[in-house]
């Protein structure tokens, strides 16, 4: 089983994620993680150097490379992921996809304090900022994201849940 986890900045993908690959007993990955441990710098660093056309690039590379060394994997996305170079369509066609929908004051409440660390958020000085970014930014990846044929909703998405969700999926297919 391949599950991908989906979403904006603060959904919880990496939390859920790891609880869900412990649950069922596959491994996790977070792919964010993995460009940082692959290219041995921070995702901050590459925006920084490189910018993010190439980060975007090298995400779409990754991706695919842990798709094709796991059969079996629960990954958290970066938020951007299926937005660019195709990234849904290997989702879509390789596992299941999972779109954790948060509402965007949960999402600021989440980010307001790691926001400085995030390359695509870090230039939002207080809450109303980042709130107004982080509504620009839904409303461009909202297209990609509610092609996930699997939803959860917000701080209700646990383990449990998304289980149903499989479930349900899985007997409807």
């Amino acid at each position: 089983m391949r599950l991908y986890l989906i979403g904006m900045p603060g959904a919880g993908k990496t939390t859920l994620g790891r609880a869900l690959a412990t649950a069922y007993e596959v491994p996790f990955r977070d792919l964010d993680a993995e460009i940082v441990r692959r290219e041995r710098r921070t995702v901050a660093d590459i925006f920084a150097t490189d910018g993010e056309a190439y980060f975007r690039a090298r995400e779409a590379e990754v991706l695919r490379e842990v798709v094709a060394e796991l059969p079996a994997v629960v990954l958290a996305t970066g938020g951007g992921t299926p937005c660019f170079h195709q990234n849904l369509e290997v989702l879509l066609a390789t596992g299941h996809t999972l779109y954790l929908e948060v509402p965007v004051e949960e999402l600021v409440a989440r980010l307001q304090r790691a926001a400085a660390s995030r390359p695509l958020l870090a230039q939002s000085a207080g809450p109303a900022e980042l709130e107004a970014r982080l509504r620009e930014t839904l409303a461009a990846r909202e297209q990609f994201y509610n092609r996930a044929p699997l939803r959860c909703k917000g701080p209700s998405c646990t383990v449990a849940a998304v289980r149903q969700l499989l479930h349900q999926y899985r007997v409807s297919s």
